[in-house]
């Protein structure tokens, strides 16, 4: 996908287009998001020096842009904030972006970025950074930030596309097997949020009162297993901390977990997160694909590395799955069957491995892209979207205009008014824009552009008082088989205003 972003700074486009825009993305309970408050913070760290593996072919190609265009802005506060990112270097590009996404999970977002959680609740890598969210406030109105993110939205909506389907399978299979009611989480959130502006393959995982974060950079291929892990730690952590008097009970089996070298060294003194960690990985063991010999060399791995008590919680999970009590029932009674003496007969003769097995994401190899010259209609009605995004739009109304002389294919005569509409709107002509997106529609457009000229329509209308006319427009948008999801979620969140704004049954 070909991305235009303006070339000198990130000025905004004018108040009519403004009008016009998508909104975000709604906040949800549990499943796939994207964060502008993330967008706009990693924007910015990617202007102030933040590098880490640049040159990677695996980076989303919006990165590649984004500090493309950044490279070109001249303002005060990008120089501020190299400073401040190099006062604040950490020893590794891991922990560098970590702090960041901590930034930008713990605040409100623009154009304040202020903090939602308490002083004392902040956790310690956000403390030393001190200022920033001034210098973010800066940043969003002097760069316009919320135009550019607008820009960049469907980018965003099109990278979501490949996480959909797998990471939604992974989230109900753990709600499947742990048996959690339909109510679900009561009250927390559990959210995996995309972002393609941070370095590729990176999984950045947090937990901040009811709120679980998973934060996906680019990869390859989605890491689905990741997902599952921190999801599967969302259900069970708590389950450890309410029932922690029948753990206590088992805590001998930890005195083991000392000789396991490849164990982290948090969980050698912490039983209640090591028995969880065991938990989670006798849970995936039974969810793995392949038949008993891979699941019971899952086992066999996690036992090497120190979770001594995966094997025990492996073969009491195959008596839950025979019973009909969710997990958060069952748990207690799972921990207590956990027999010390049996435990002690299998530990007694573990060899422990001195290095943790390590998943590495599969890191995509450099290729030499193919480059497709466009000819024709095509080369005309991009260069004219160029021209556009450019705010040349003499130019492109001239090239969009000779579109429609290039050839009597309809489809593309449909790309050519919607262009020349679009810059009706933004040359504050509405009836010019009226006849321009309706013309559009006449001529069978394809999905996208049929979606967007019904909302722009229906915009249209509603700045004139007309709001069932809007609401008949935003409707029709709705309805268009093949609309991107960032026109129906515009085209909801307007049919919303207009219940708000007009409350009478002819609007329901």
């Amino acid at each position: 996908m070909r991305v235009s972003l303006p070339g000198v700074r990130f000025s905004a486009l004018s108040l009519a287009l403004a009008a016009l825009c998508a909104a975000p993305l709604p906040a949800q309970q549990m499943g796939l998001d994207v964060s502008q408050t993330l967008f706009e913070v990693m924007l910015a760290i990617n202007a102030a020096g933040y590098d880490a593996d640049v040159d990677s072919a695996s980076n989303h190609p919006l990165r590649v842009e984004i500090r493309k265009a950044a490279s070109g802005v001249n303002l005060s506060t990008i120089e501020e904030l190299k400073k401040f990112f190099a006062k604040h270097r950490k020893k590794d590009w891991g922990a560098e972006l970590g702090q960041y996404v901590s930034f930008a999970l713990c605040v409100k977002g623009p154009p304040d970025f202020e903090y939602r959680l308490k002083a004392h609740e902040l956790p310690p890598d956000v403390v030393p950074l001190e200022g920033f969210g001034a210098l973010m406030t800066r940043l969003h109105k002097e760069a316009d930030l919320e135009m550019v993110w607008k820009k960049v939205q469907p980018v965003y909506e099109k990278a979501l596309e490949q996480y959909q389907a797998p990471i939604t399978q992974a989230l109900l299979e753990v709600n499947g097997y742990l048996r959690v009611p339909s109510l679900g989480a009561m009250g927390r959130s559990f959210k995996v949020i995309v972002e393609l502006l941070a370095a590729p393959n990176q999984v950045q995982t947090r937990s901040y009162g009811d709120d679980y974060f998973v934060v996906l950079t680019p990869a390859q291929e989605p890491l689905v297993n990741d997902v599952r892990h921190s999801f599967l730690h969302f259900h069970l952590d708590q389950l450890a901390v309410k029932h922690f008097e029948p753990l206590e009970k088992k805590r001998g089996l930890i005195d083991y977990a000392q000789a396991a070298p490849a164990l982290p060294a948090h969980l050698k003194d912490d039983f209640l997160s090591l028995s969880t960690e065991c938990l989670i990985k006798a849970v995936e063991a039974r969810l793995a694909a392949g038949g008993a010999a891979r699941k019971l060399a899952l086992v066999d791995a996690a036992l090497k590395e120190g979770y001594v008590v995966t094997p025990a919680l492996y073969d009491l999970l195959a008596f839950y799955e025979k019973q009909e009590q969710s997990m958060r029932f069952h748990y207690p009674d799972m921990v207590n069957a956990i027999d010390l003496k049996n435990e002690a007969r299998r530990l007694d003769t573990i060899e422990f491995v001195k290095e943790a097995a390590v998943r590495r994401a599969r890191v995509a190899a450099p290729v030499e892209k193919p480059v497709v010259e466009l000819t024709g209609v095509l080369k005309t009605l991009n260069d004219a979207e160029d021209l556009y995004a450019k705010k040349e739009y003499p130019q492109a109304r001239d090239l969009f205009m000779q579109a429609m002389q290039e050839t009597e294919e309809k489809s593309f005569h449909a790309r050519a008014y919607y262009g020349l509409a679009r810059i009706a709107a933004l040359d504050r002509n509405p009836e010019l824009a009226d006849k321009l997106f309706r013309k559009t529609l006449e001529l069978n457009p394809d999905p996208m552009v049929k979606s967007w000229s019904h909302i722009f329509l229906a915009r249209l209308a509603d700045l004139a008082g007309e709001w069932l006319e809007a609401k008949a427009n935003f409707e029709a948008a709705l309805a268009t088989p093949g609309a991107t999801r960032a026109a129906q979620q515009a085209a909801r969140k307007a049919l919303d205003e207009i219940q708000a704004k007009h409350p009478s049954k002819e609007v329901k």
